[in-house]
C-alpha cells in the first residue's frame, strides 16, 4: 500500500520539500502546529516505529541529523526547537511511514498547546 509519503517522495502529489539528501525528504507540515512544522522522512518506507529492525539506527540517526542541519542553517537552532515522533494511533501517528515532526519559530510548553 502506497502511503501519502510516498506518494510525496515519487513526486506523485506535490509537497513544499525544504530538504533532501540521499535518504531522508523534508517539507513543510500541511496543518503546522508552529511557525515552522517540517516533517523529516526516510525515502525507505517503514510503517511505525515498532518496526524498526537492528540496523535502523542510522535511518533514524538521519533525520535526527538532517533536522538539526536544517534548525542551524535556517537559524533558530540556538533559540530552541522541538521534535517529536509519533507511534500508532494512540500516540496521534496519522500517516503510517515514520516521521520526525520539527516545530520551532514559537516557545515550546509542556504539555504540548
Amino acid at each position: 500500500m502506497s502511503t501519502l509519503f510516498a506518494k510525496i517522495i515519487a513526486r506523485e502529489i506535490p509537497a513544499d520539500i525544504v530538504y533532501e539528501d540521499e535518504h531522508v525528504l523534508a517539507f513543510r507540515d500541511i496543518n503546522p502546529q508552529a511557525p515552522v512544522h517540517v516533517l523529516f522522512i526516510p525515502k525507505r518506507p517503514v510503517a511505525t516505529l515498532n518496526e524498526l529492525q537492528p540496523g535502523d539506527e542510522a535511518l533514524v540517526g538521519r533525520l535526527a541529523l538532517a533536522a538539526a542541519a536544517y534548525a542551524k542553517r535556517e537559524g533558530f537552532a540556538d533559540s530552541g526547537y522541538r521534535v517529536v515522533m509519533n507511534c500508532n494511533a494512540d500516540g496521534g501517528q496519522t500517516v503510517f511511514h515514520i516521521h520526525l515532526h520539527l516545530l520551532a519559530g514559537r516557545a515550546m510548553h509542556w504539555p504540548p498547546g
